[in-house]
């Protein structure tokens, strides 16, 4: 049976939701088109995340950036859109993505997007 690109993120429960802990994933193989060219773009997508009550599963997180390999996107735009796509499947208590794209015309890019989930003692309070 193939594997297919897929927008949909799968998710497991935290082995450790009392405890502050990093999850870093590190995916290489990020391809898209320039929407400007058609060009093909390719990068590396890190996510670093401090896990609330979810954690993303690995494969689907695979297949949902393997999705963005024939369409359009400008950098700025795809990682901001990974990034709200993973806060709206984990709801983390703090996210950053990182796009570090491939050099393109002479130029190198890497966009950062942040998310900093609501403080743990203001839940508390709620």
């Amino acid at each position: 049976m193939p594997t297919r690109p897929s927008q949909s993120l799968a998710t497991f429960p935290n082995p450790s939701p009392g405890r502050d802990y990093v999850i870093r994933h590190e995916c290489p193989e990020y391809t898209a088109v320039c929407p400007m060219t058609g060009q093909p773009d390719f990068g590396t997508i890190i996510v670093i995340y401090v896990p609330d009550r979810r954690c993303v599963e690995l494969k689907s997180l695979k297949l949902y950036l393997w999705s963005f390999r024939d369409q359009g996107h400008f950098f700025e735009q795809a990682t901001n859109q990974i990034l709200e796509d993973l806060v709206r499947a984990l709801r983390p208590r703090r996210m950053t993505v990182i796009g570090r794209f491939n050099v393109r015309g002479g130029i190198g890019t890497t966009v950062v997007a942040r998310h900093e989930g609501p403080r743990r003692s203001a839940r508390r309070r709620a």
